[in-house]
């Protein structure tokens, strides 16, 4: 008798391709369609654990794109607490697919929120970057200048990228009740204050993040008609919940309704890719042996093991190989993350 299951190849069934080769044996994990090719140009974006791929992008030699370099003057030591290099261009961690398509309206001019500087002590911070100036500009008018030469910047990153490097973070928010722009952190944590009349608190569901996202994709593929997308979800559990459920399942709800919405969008356009870098940490076989004491930060050998398997699987044979030391993040202490100042107010 013949049915589907026959012809099946082994990676479809669990005990060959789980069971038995274990946890450090998983291979051809990845349904990669379009791999990283030596010439491509890179960008990435997206939530702390994004961070790491463009580390380990830049460290092996890819064309990775920076198009808001440190200044000459600021040591080295300084670059990370300045939001520099943490990814393509210097917007910060982008949690959410509100923010995603907030930040391409902004840049291609389609969108100007109505709450762009918010004031501290007589400190001015960007609200959609707060914590990439940890001392805030000195004048609402420098803020202002600041912001428009990022998205300018920015403008510059969608003309030029190849492929684009997403992390899908968190599905909580907290919005403008006024025209909807949508903060990395709550107001009042880092600048102005919070104002129940003016800020709301959001649970992007399933339907309003596909929705997000397939209006980005839409953006960003009318500038860059190529353009091939690789999706990710952060492995990194919520700091904390803003939607009254425990911590812990809050974050299940949150990556598993990110998980589906990539999967979505892969079954949708032949041009997004997805990577099991959540699965790779996440999953019940590895143990959890890639976090850190606290069962959050994702250890550097958790990075090497992602990494070994992206690199693995989703580059071509001549890609480029290792240029320098990879430089991974030991510790969550030298990732940059905004959902972080979350944990000062943990009682």
């Amino acid at each position: 008798m013949s049915h589907p299951y026959k012809s099946l190849p082994p990676r479809a069934f669990w005990r060959g391709a789980v069971a038995e080769p274990g946890p450090d044996g998983i291979r051809d994990i990845g349904n990669c369609r379009h791999k990283l090719r030596p010439g491509d140009v890179i960008a990435t974006a997206g939530s702390c654990f994004a961070q790491h791929i463009s580390r380990r992008l830049q460290a092996r030699g890819f064309r990775y794109l920076d198009v808001e370099p440190p200044p000459r003057r600021l040591p080295e030591a300084e670059h990370n607490r300045f939001g520099y290099g943490l990814f393509s261009a210097r917007y910060g961690n982008i949690y959410t697919s509100a923010q995603l398509l907030q930040l391409l309206r902004r840049a291609t001019g389609r969108l100007v929120p109505r709450e762009r500087a918010w004031e501290r002590d007589g400190r001015w911070y960007d609200p959609f970057r707060p914590t990439l100036e940890p001392n805030g500009f000195e004048s609402e008018a420098e803020t202002l200048l600041a912001q428009d030469s990022h998205l300018q910047a920015v403008r510059g990153m969608l003309e030029r990228m190849d492929v684009f490097v997403f992390t899908l973070g968190l599905t909580e928010a907290w919005r403008s009740k006024e025209d909807g722009a949508v903060y990395p952190v709550c107001p009042g944590i880092v600048a102005s204050a919070f104002d129940p009349a003016r800020h709301e608190f959001v649970n992007l569901d399933y339907e309003a993040i596909l929705a997000d996202m397939r209006r980005a994709l839409g953006v960003l593929r009318k500038i860059r008609p190529e353009l091939r997308v690789l999706l990710t979800v952060s492995p990194v559990p919520l700091t904390a919940t803003a939607s009254g459920e425990h911590v812990l399942t809050a974050t299940t709800y949150s990556k598993s309704v990110l998980r589906a919405v990539a999967g979505r969008l892969t079954e949708m356009f032949d041009w997004v890719d997805y990577f099991p870098s959540y699965e790779l940490v996440t999953a019940p076989v590895f143990g959890g042996r890639a976090y850190e004491a606290d069962l959050r930060g994702i250890a550097s050998t958790g990075v090497d093991f992602v990494m070994e398997s992206f690199l693995r699987e989703f580059c071509l044979a001549d890609a480029p190989g290792p240029a320098r030391a990879a430089g991974p993040a030991k510790t969550e202490d030298d990732v940059v993350c905004d959902e972080l100042v979350l944990d000062f107010f943990a009682p």
